[in-house]
């Protein structure tokens, strides 16, 4: 994922230094750039001589009635954080869940930071500052009622939004001092008092989603819900084969079309993660647009991509890996000299995963209004500044003349991280001159995905006769140009093994790609962890050795020191590197909690294990699969274990998150791949891409082992151990080896 994911912390310069009222409330909004004082920040609302209406958006709002209303300034994408980060500033704020109203902000680069969602971030990016924003506003709470009343702040206290002072029997609610409040100066975030952990009211404790009741009710609040006044509904025709270039269209028969107002061609650029080209067509409604889109009929210039096809990148692998690498990431010890040593046992082994759609829910859309030169967007986007950044460089339009409205997203998982509908909404109703819907079909949305790219990996290892491992030599088959990966096709240099044993190799090849690829939930160690953690799960067995403590003596191994950054590249953030005392405090859980070893099981029946380090947390799963004689799978019960710091602040999203992650991970290994043929997708909906059943879903058992470190996100670490786990139990199960995804694809019968 090309995100910067380093986590900085908010300073005074980044902090709320405004306080005013608006009807009464108290805001407190951020600001990027040195400010003299509140004043600053103030736009005098028809008063000459003073500001006291501040009309800044904010985090925070409290009326007199003591409602507190917390803005949630990042995109709900189904991670929880429109819950969880105000969780944060409620605790700090020390009011009552009960009395906390949530408002979704829009996007606005000047008062917000890190305004977007992926890579398990939020937790990270936000817990301190979000802490803080709530400890500040209490603060100035507690000042204001401390100078009403001409007694020192040091014996004032809060609880539930009130204001006490014991000594003379005197209390505030917050929504009183608001006024008092206004003219208290804002704290240094740095030496603003946090709770101690042992006071948190709020957070730690499970708390439902603030949209759960409107989501199962059917409010409207996504983007394929948005209708502003006027508007009309669009529907955009691209080249199946991807980048390619309309060359004629029967635009004159599609204007004739029932409910049609208009229909173009949109001539697009080369960029896959921009505007590509295509025809528009739009209607008085989708249901008008989407049957004129079936008589539409296209000439179209296909590039060279046409010449690509999932069969040829499996023919090209093959004969790269018979080949010198092109490159060489790490080379530890001397990894021939092991395979030969005298009582080395050497297994090699080809393992491939293929692209994944990312098949949200809801479709990709957007809603876009033009006039007298601004632009105003509602969209459900991962990465709203990035999405505007681009439709301003495509359109020529000033970024501040561009409103983005963030709304809520059924389902991301990294495929909205690119705002590709985005720019092609912004173009239609610019070209067209009225707000346009525009809604992709579920089949636009599987064959124009930025998928998981494939990968191939061409294993040697050996184990020595005391059962321990010796060597390992990946040669690592991806797509590329000369030293760059293509989106999310990429390999650490540290990928686990490597570092922990004495002899390693992992060398890559890349071949030209025409099909967009990108982040898809864990992006590249999705595939990385089902082809490492499986491999390693044979060569315990080639070694006797049971896979839990093979794994386990890995981690026991005194471990080679990571590689200097590049000249001139910034060492690795906390956080990021692998710590293997937490990855062995996780698998020795999940061992003990799934009782691994001490179980019989019956024939047909299997466990597997595995682990995976991703987006700074460690996890740790066990599945249990019986597999049928006929070679159906059925997957049992799923354990996992995982550390993510020293805090889980909602307990109850965060057992669902992994929960999610888990059983997104076993549909991707069970049935779910992406074909190309002829340049183009040949799967197109959920009949031929198959996602988990109701049926298929397995109970899942989580835990959380807490450590002293900082807390860190959930959305995707928990995944990538899911997919090995499954095949190492089909294989405990069955004696069958599954070394290519999807496993629908191997046969499994057995007698």
């Amino acid at each position: 994922m090309k995100t910067n994911l380093t986590s900085e912390p908010v300073n005074r310069r980044q902090f709320l230094r405004a306080t005013a009222i608006v009807g009464g409330g108290v805001f407190l909004a951020s600001y990027l750039e040195p400010v003299s004082g509140a004043a600053a920040l103030a736009e005098r609302a028809g008063n000459p001589g003073g500001a006291t209406d501040f009309v800044v958006n904010a985090w925070i709002r409290i009326s007199p009635s003591g409602v507190v209303t917390i803005a949630a300034q990042n995109p709900e994408i189904g991670q929880g954080i429109k819950t969880m980060l105000p969780m944060l500033i409620a605790d700090e704020l020390d009011v009552d869940w009960t009395d906390v109203r949530i408002e979704q902000a829009p996007l606005d680069t000047t008062k917000y930071k890190n305004q977007w969602a992926g890579g398990s971030t939020a937790t990270p990016n936000h817990y301190l500052p979000m802490r803080r924003v709530g400890a500040a506003a209490r603060a100035m709470l507690v000042s204001a009622a401390a100078q009403s009343w001409g007694v020192p702040e040091s014996e004032c206290e809060t609880r539930s939004g009130v204001v006490y002072h014991r000594a003379s029997n005197r209390s505030a609610k917050y929504g009183e001092l608001g006024e008092k409040a206004s003219s208290i100066p804002a704290p240094d975030l740095e030496k603003v008092p946090l709770k101690d952990p042992k006071q948190f009211r709020i957070i730690g404790t499970p708390v439902r989603g603030v949209d759960t009741r409107a989501i199962a009710t059917g409010t409207p609040m996504y983007g394929i819900d948005i209708v502003v006044p006027g508007m009309q509904y669009a529907v955009f025709e691209k080249c199946p084969v991807f980048g390619g270039k309309v060359v004629s269209a029967n635009l004159d028969d599609i204007k004739k079309e029932p409910g049609i107002r208009q229909a173009f061609v949109v001539e697009g650029g080369s960029q896959l993660a921009g505007l590509l080209g295509g025809v528009a067509i739009i209607a008085d409604s989708w249901w008008f647009a989407k049957n004129a889109r079936t008589k539409l009929k296209v000439t179209w210039n296909e590039g060279t991509t046409a010449e690509q096809s999932t069969a040829a990148f499996a023919a090209k692998a093959a004969e790269l890996s018979k080949q010198a690498p092109h490159r060489t990431l790490r080379k530890d010890g001397n990894v021939e000299a092991a395979f030969a040593s005298s009582g080395a046992k050497v297994l090699r082994a080809e393992y491939f995963y293929p692209f994944i759609s990312h098949a949200p829910m809801e479709p990709q859309n957007c809603t876009a209004s033009y006039r007298d030169g601004k632009l105003e967007i509602w969209a459900p986007s991962q990465t709203p500044a990035s999405g505007r950044q681009l439709v301003a460089r495509t359109l020529g339009i000033k970024e501040e003349d561009i409103t983005i409205h963030l709304t809520r997203t059924g389902g991301g998982f990294g495929r909205r991280l690119n705002n590709d509908y985005m720019v092609e909404a912004a173009w239609i109703a610019k070209e067209a001159g009225v707000p346009v819907k525009l809604l992709w079909t579920r089949e636009d949305d599987m064959r124009h995905d930025f998928y998981r790219p494939a990968g191939f990996h061409y294993f040697t290892g050996a184990v020595d006769p005391s059962g321990s491992l010796i060597a390992l030599h990946d040669h690592f088959i991806s797509f590329g140009e000369g030293d760059r990966f293509a989106p999310s096709a990429g390999i650490s240099a540290n990928e686990f093994p490597a570092r922990f044993i004495q002899n390693c190799v992992i060398d890559v090849s890349v071949m030209p790609l025409g099909v967009p690829t990108g982040a898809l939930r864990a992006p590249q160690s999705n595939g990385l962890a089902f082809a490492f953690q499986s491999f390693l799960d044979e060569l315990a067995h080639a070694a006797g050795r049971d896979q839990v403590q093979f794994r386990l003596d890995l981690l026991a191994n005194a471990p080679l020191p990571e590689p200097a950054p590049a000249a001139g590249q910034p060492a690795p953030p906390p956080g990021f590197s692998f710590d293997p005392q937490r990855m062995h405090g996780v698998l020795q859980l999940v061992a003990d909690i799934s009782r691994w070893g001490v179980e019989k099981l019956p024939r047909g029946t299997g466990r597997g294990v595995a682990f995976y380090f991703s987006h700074r947390g460690y996890f740790a799963e066990v599945v249990q699969a019986t597999v049928s004689k006929a070679g159906a799978v059925k997957v049992d019960k799923v354990w996992v274990a995982g550390d993510v710091g020293t805090q889980i602040i909602n307990p109850l999203n965060a057992e669902n998150q992994v929960q999610g992650a888990v059983l997104d991970g076993l549909a991707e290994a069970l049935g779910q791949e992406i074909t190309i043929d002829r340049g183009r997708t040949v799967q197109s909906n959920f009949h031929d891409f198959k996602l988990l059943r109701l049926t298929q879903a397995a109970p899942v058992e989580v835990y959380f082992k807490t450590s002293n470190n900082p807390p860190t996100g959930l959305g995707e670490p928990a995944l990538p151990p899911a997919p090995p786990a499954l095949c190492n139990a089909i294989f405990a199960a069955t004696g069958r080896r599954i070394r290519s995804l999807p496993i629908s694809k191997t046969d499994l019968r057995w007698s």
